[in-house]
């Protein structure tokens, strides 16, 4: 029963990890029609950022979340700004070879600079140890990003759901072109949109940094699996990534307890089988 409870606890914990910063690329892709594979590229930046403002600068880990978001948005609008707003509505492949081209140089710099060794991102006293659920105890740090990961969802939900910015960029999406003819910015939707997902994937570099360690090849570890979480949800759907992404944290971790030389395995055979029998996602539209 222990294990059983131990399996389900860091699936969900885990599975909210790649939640948080996988929906950002959901919103790139799904929303923007942007392939945008530099994405983890920038939950690094916001880790390293976080490490570098709590342990150089001695901040707490909260000021670090704070800065590290930020930090990333501000690194993040001139890439926008010079370089992403040129592939908007270019082709795939077009895409795909400027950001892997951006993910690589992030990665130069960031071996370079920073070198080769894994950072840490000191824990404040109250997200240490293990907390008592009365059934089970759990590490603080585990439930924190559980928790992170339900308010990101709700908040993302809301924006696009229930705001004037959620209309536009809806419409935006649709037919930018009506969208622009009607007033709305749609240059800047855009805009916005980036640096909101963005600022997931360094929120979520942070948050799941005690999980997925953050180091120069971070944006090449975890490539493909934030791409699976996005596929097999549906690119542009919150719900859908949620459901991904506990889906497959659950598969993966599970594996790894039960046979651990096998846990990828288990992974990729429930993407492809998902994949098979939804190939827009869980709740993705076809186009």
């Amino acid at each position: 029963m222990q294990t059983v409870l131990s399996i389900a606890a860091d699936s969900l914990a885990y599975g909210m990890v790649l939640f948080i910063i996988s929906i950002g690329l959901s919103v790139t892709m799904g929303l923007m029609k942007v392939v945008n594979l530099a994405h983890g590229a920038f939950a690094m930046i916001g880790g390293y950022i976080a490490c570098y403002a709590t342990q150089q600068l001695g901040l707490p880990f909260g000021v670090g979340i704070v800065a590290a978001v930020v930090g990333t948005v501000l690194i993040g609008i001139p890439l926008e700004r010079f370089l992403y707003r040129r592939i908007y509505g270019a082709p795939e492949l077009t895409q795909v070879l400027m950001t892997i081209g951006i993910t690589f140089i992030i990665i130069g710099i960031a071996n370079f600079a920073l070198g080769p060794t894994l950072k840490t991102i000191p824990l404040p006293s109250q997200l240490q140890g293990p907390v008592d659920l009365g059934f089970r105890s759990i590490a603080a740090h585990k439930l924190f990003a559980v928790a992170v990961g339900l308010v990101v969802a709700a908040a993302l939900w809301f924006i696009v759901e229930r705001t004037p910015f959620g209309v536009r960029l809806r419409a935006s999406v649709d037919d930018a072109a009506m969208a622009g003819a009607l007033g709305v910015r749609t240059k800047m939707v855009y805009a916005v949109s980036f640096a909101l997902a963005i600022g997931l994937a360094a929120l979520g570099g942070v948050v799941g940094a005690q999980l997925l360690p953050i180091e120069p090849y971070y944006a090449l570890h975890y490539m493909v699996t934030f791409l699976v979480v996005v596929s097999v949800g549906g690119a542009g759907s919150i719900t859908g990534a949620l459901i991904a992404a506990l889906l497959l944290g659950a598969v993966q971790t599970t594996g790894r307890y039960i046979m651990p030389e096998y846990g990828e395995f288990f992974f990729y055979l429930a993407v492809i089988e998902v994949v098979a029998v939804f190939p827009h996602g869980l709740m993705g539209r076809s186009k």
